[in-house]
């Protein structure tokens, strides 16, 4: 068993089953996207065996539009 906060375990079931992560890491939520960050730079694979696309938008508008053009194309 591992004791970990709301962010941890909200981050943690979006990287493994997401292809593209659209991050704008703000107060209180920074650290679910400073793990998503890390876990893709360090190789970690979703549930498709693939490594998930970390992408850090400009705005939470942004990153808003990029998951609704990743959903567009397919993506996950």
């Amino acid at each position: 068993m591992i004791t970990i906060d709301g962010n941890g375990a909200v981050a943690s079931v979006a990287f493994r089953t997401s292809e593209v992560i659209a991050i704008y890491p703000i107060t209180p939520s920074s650290t679910m996207a400073e793990q998503a960050d890390a876990w893709a730079g360090n190789g970690l694979k979703n549930v498709w065996g693939d490594v998930p696309r970390v992408v850090e938008m400009q705005s939470e508008a942004g990153a808003i539009g990029a998951v609704h053009g990743a959903l567009q194309t397919g993506a996950l």
